[in-house]
């Protein structure tokens, strides 16, 4: 038996009064869409409150890289169909990758320097297995250069991405990659200054090739 009173009628809140709850929590959470959320992952910023947060210039960044890979990031399905004027221009100008010294656990260490004019965009890959892990660090001689860490699977499907980050006017970067899956894992790099960069590569992990692809 239970000695707990049923709330009367009059304690009970009115449909007026859930109305008027759900319409003050419907225009909060459309405050914060426009005054946050917009500024924050697109760069939109109607109010002006996302630029004095700081949330303005995330967005805007956000916004840049994926402009960015998608313009030339043969990882988003374009790039790989470069002139071949400027493939053999590229390869002048960086030489192939030396063959990687794998033992039988397929462990490898390399290093490779890549030279980028201004608009230059380079690409290097690992074959990698589900689970391998690469111990790596790049560095610029120059200026900055925006970069874009990514693995594609065999046979990968159209707009397919898998990353592992990615940064804007970076000179450095080091890291250990862990492959999500079998197929190839690497770096995308540009070079978006107007003087000429000199990337330098280095790589210890489980690994079978390292090549050039871009």
């Amino acid at each position: 038996m239970y000695n707990t009173d049923l709330p009367a009628r009059a304690e009970l809140p009115s449909s007026r009064q859930l109305l008027r709850s759900t319409a003050i929590a419907f225009v909060s959470a459309s405050v914060l869409l426009v005054a946050a959320v917009l500024p924050a992952e697109y760069g939109i910023d109607p109010t002006g409150i996302g630029r004095l947060l700081g949330l303005t210039k995330m967005g805007e960044i956000k916004t840049s890289l994926a402009a960015e890979a998608g313009q030339g990031n043969p990882a988003l399905g374009e790039g790989r169909a470069a002139p071949a004027a400027q493939a053999q221009a590229a390869a002048v100008t960086a030489p192939a990758a030396p063959p990687p010294r794998a033992t039988p656990s397929n462990k490898a260490a390399d290093a490779i320097s890549i030279t980028l004019k201004p608009g230059q965009a380079a690409e290097v890959k690992l074959d990698m297995r589900k689970g391998a892990k690469v111990a790596y660090r790049w560095a610029s001689s120059g200026n900055g250069i925006n970069f874009d860490t990514h693995g594609d699977p065999p046979n990968a499907p159209k707009d397919f991405y898998h990353g592992y980050g990615k940064g804007r006017d970076i000179r450095q970067d080091e890291g250990v990659i862990e492959a999500a899956f079998d197929g190839k894992h690497g770096w995308f790099w540009r070079n978006r200054s107007q003087a000429e960069v000199t990337i330098t590569l280095k790589t210890d992990g489980e690994y079978t090739a390292m090549k050039r692809v871009l």
